[in-house]
């Protein structure tokens, strides 16, 4: 095991393979948390955490070749409509988590979309795409899909 030495901001510790019981040991600010393990390779947080702060992170744009919207790889989706079209999505978290993504699409109005399974709009009703244009849509679930909300976030952006 390796440790990482007092004041460095990143760092790796590792655990030899075949370990089946240690200890992995955290101290900021003066408190320390040890992230254990037990010999049934249980893990456990002993001592305080604190609450993570992302920053920098990014959003991953994907424009669609086909209709599948597949959250591996991205959270914002964009999609010109030219014909009837069927949008699916994919690779949705598990239930308890949260997935949701953005989709733009351009000149939705011009043909039929059918949505993905369990989509519920305010109201109950779907809403109008524009015809010549691009609109702004979000959507989320937190139970694998089987719900998904669906938002007008924008219609006819210019």
């Amino acid at each position: 095991m390796s440790s990482i030495s007092a004041g460095t901001t990143t760092g790796t510790a590792l655990v030899n393979a075949g370990d089946t019981t240690g200890a992995l040991v955290f101290k900021t600010n003066g408190s320390t948390t040890a992230l254990t393990l037990d010999t049934s390779q249980n893990a456990t947080f002993v001592g305080d955490l604190i609450t993570p702060v992302l920053k920098g992170t990014k959003e991953m744009k994907t424009a669609m070749a086909a209709s599948d919207i597949d959250l591996s790889t991205g959270n914002y989706f964009t999609k010109t409509i030219s014909g009837t079209t069927t949008l699916t999505v994919s690779n949705v978290a598990t239930s308890g988590d949260v997935s949701a993504f953005i989709l733009e699409l351009t000149n939705g109005g011009s043909a039929t979309v059918n949505w993905f399974s369990g989509v519920d709009w305010p109201a109950g009703t779907p809403p109008t795409l524009t015809a010549a244009g691009k609109d702004v849509l979000a959507f989320y679930t937190h139970d694998a899909g089987t719900t998904w909300n669906g938002f007008v976030l924008g219609l006819d952006v210019k």
